[in-house]
């Protein structure tokens, strides 16, 4: 895998970047740990700027892909459903899915983990300690090429000693496959 990575930065502790080389595309990885509902409007407005810096930074060419905790509920309204699909656990957004479509249409972006038609209990990718409040908080956003995310699915299986689901994407461009 060494050979594979062609960088790795850290934008702060809720932002970091691994760029990958690919045979026709690199790949540039995104992972995030939003701000939760009950911070300020500022905290989360500098998060998605600092989001948006590190995006800006990253060569257009590459296929681009955020992931992580996103902490944002997405809803089913209907004018979202090319940027956030029709596939998801809640029937409205909150303020941090609210701000994630925003990044995403001016992004020319696509949240593909609602858009795969899963059981209500597939799409759960975090639970409450005392296991009675569900939600699909985590997220993978495509950021510049649509079709190069084949599958999105949450790994229910797997102990990983936390109140999150793994979950697992598909990529594939050409003859690049890969799994995150």
């Amino acid at each position: 895998m060494q050979n594979y990575v062609i960088g790795f930065g850290s934008c702060n502790e809720r932002l970091c970047k691994l760029r990958l080389k690919g045979k026709y595309s690199n790949v540039t990885l995104i992972n995030i740990y939003a701000s939760t509902e009950d911070h300020t409007e500022e905290i989360k407005e500098q998060f998605c700027d600092n989001l948006q810096y590190l995006l800006d930074k990253t060569p257009k060419n590459d296929v681009i892909v955020i992931l992580g905790d996103v902490n944002a509920q997405l809803g089913k309204e209907r004018l979202y459903n090319e940027v956030t699909g029709q596939h998801t656990l809640h029937e409205e957004a909150n303020r941090n899915g609210e701000l994630l479509r925003e990044f995403a249409c001016a992004n020319n972006m696509v949240v593909m983990s609602t858009n795969f038609q899963r059981k209500g209990i597939l799409k759960i990718t975090w639970l409450s300690p005392d296991q009675n409040t569900a939600s699909q908080i985590d997220h993978i956003i495509n950021a510049n090429k649509k079709g190069v995310i084949e599958d999105v699915k949450i790994m229910r299986g797997p102990n990983i000693d936390s109140d999150h689901f793994l979950v697992k994407a598909v990529i594939k461009k050409k003859k690049i496959k890969c799994s995150i």
